[in-house]
């Protein structure tokens, strides 16, 4: 959908799901559609305190459309609106201005799916595998999602899960700072690179690519691809600044 409304909604519950970084599980507003991948403008209403970054921000529906909710995902910075968020009394009303974002699965059952995640960048790789695995779509889907421990990880094991679930959906955390983890961790280590791609694709020209995390990192994942042989045109790209 490219309509953009406000909506009233309401905030009811908050979980932490890695080490500085929460999810916030909010009312959908009735009629509310979207498709996976997409953001929501959030703004909130009369906030006990607020700075000169102001009360709006944009999120990436972490949530799949076919679930009931809506959910969001932040790295908690200090900022006033974070801070809002994180320690304001339930229910917190607020409003949403969306869905908008055309950084959606492009449903080509020939074509492999394949995400490169940073961090913070997985939510709306979160919200399009789940979409995905719902519709049992026959496409094949690979999550590379790069992290510096298994703590910082969100949805990490609701991942795995995922792709325990559905054959054709291939997940490959990867850490690149094992050193400073209390965890145990047998997955892959360092950086994503060419060799890590090779090693679980079939190949490297002919899927389609989605790039979502810090802006450094989605341009050395961009670079890397086009060296690699493939199409620029199959390369997309979400940059997730100022987490």
């Amino acid at each position: 959908m490219s309509t953009t409304a406000a909506n009233t909604t309401a905030l009811r519950n908050r979980e932490t799901v890695a080490e500085g970084t929460m999810a916030f599980h909010f009312d959908r507003p009735p009629g509310f559609e979207f498709k996976a991948g997409q953001t929501i403008d959030l703004t909130l209403n009369n906030p006990p305190e607020t700075d000169a970054e102001g009360n709006i921000r944009t999120f990436s529906i972490v949530s799949a459309p076919f679930e009931q909710g809506l959910m969001i995902t932040t790295r908690m910075r200090d900022t006033a609106f974070k801070r809002v968020l994180r320690t304001s009394g339930l229910p917190l009303e607020v409003k949403i201005e969306g869905p908008s974002g055309s950084f959606t699965l492009l449903k080509n059952p020939a074509k492999a799916a394949v995400f490169l995640a940073g961090g913070i960048g997985i939510t709306p790789f979160f919200s399009i595998v789940k979409q995905a695995v719902h519709d049992q779509l026959p496409q094949q889907l690979y999550v590379f999602h790069s992290n510096r421990r298994p703590e910082d990880a969100p949805f990490l094991e609701r991942l795995g899960e995922l792709a325990r679930q559905a054959p054709n959906f291939h997940f490959i955390p990867t850490m690149t700072e094992m050193d400073k983890s209390q965890r145990e961790w047998q997955g892959e280590r360092g950086v994503i690179n060419r060799e890590m791609l090779e090693r679980y694709l079939p190949s490297l020209q002919g899927p389609i690519y989605y790039l979502a995390g810090p802006p450094k990192m989605v341009t050395a994942m961009r670079n890397m691809l086009v060296a690699a042989g493939a199409d620029e045109d199959d390369i997309r790209t979400e940059e997730f600044a100022g987490y």
